[in-house]
């Protein structure tokens, strides 16, 4: 697997090799069965702890963006959610993992809904967003370059849509900043397989938030990206 941390300190948090969380979009063909059992080799391999964090019900927030009914997209969003979840269960279980070990590293939204950490922070962040016109801009560009994915044209993505949609971005934000503090880790790196220029700025301080000095992001692709870009949907 090719890696490549963000930040200087990301690098450092990596060398540590205390944890990592996979981030496992839901509607991304990128995560077919065979990329999370690479992921959850390789997680397994290098780091003393792992957790797959899918963003479950916050997923209809995209499918409303884009048209669906607030009932549709929760329906759709679920039943997505539990496909990915059972490839995971199925990976993690060929990897002889336990239930309860697999129950355990599987963090989807009933398990941060109960989370005093997460929830601090999601506070913390869903006000920066209403009171800092830098940071809104920013979240709503990262919201702008997941949807433009998602419609069949780009110009139509309005400042009405964007702003449904970004509360999808700011339930995932917080993992982001301190997953380590949220999953009560010594310190963590979070992974996905594509660069997003809003967490270029976060990770090298160019943002009013900050992410935990033991928190790390790495970007993560396995050596045949460049085919499997040509069959994916960005998250």
């Amino acid at each position: 697997m090719n890696s490549e941390p963000l930040s200087p300190n990301c690098k450092a948090i990596y060398s540590h090799k205390e944890h990592v969380c996979f981030g496992i979009s839901p509607f991304n063909s990128y995560f077919s069965e065979t990329k999370i059992t690479q992921l959850a080799l390789w997680g397994k391999t290098n780091f003393k702890a792992m957790h797959f964090f899918i963003p479950d019900v916050p997923a209809a927030y995209t499918l409303e963006a884009v048209g669906y009914s607030a009932e549709k997209a929760e329906w759709k969003a679920r039943r997505q959610a539990q496909y990915l979840k059972n490839k995971i269960v199925r990976v993690l279980q060929a990897l002889l993992f336990s239930s309860d070990q697999i129950n355990e590293m599987i963090v989807d939204w009933k398990r941060l809904t109960s989370n005093e950490a997460y929830q601090t922070s999601f506070h913390t962040l869903s006000n920066l967003f209403e009171m800092d016109p830098k940071f809104r801009k920013n979240c709503l560009e990262a919201s702008r370059w997941v949807m433009e994915n998602k419609v069949p044209n780009p110009d139509d993505l309005t400042e009405d849509i964007l702003l449904h949609a970004v509360k999808y971005f700011l339930t995932e934000l917080p993992l982001f900043i301190d997953t380590a503090e949220i999953l009560n880790q010594k310190s963590s790196v979070f992974c996905y397989h594509q660069k997003v220029d809003f967490l270029e700025r976060l990770f090298n301080e160019n943002l009013s938030c900050r992410p935990s000095r033991r928190q790390g992001f790495i970007v993560l692709q396995s050596p045949d990206i460049h085919a499997d870009q040509e069959l994916q949907g960005i998250s």
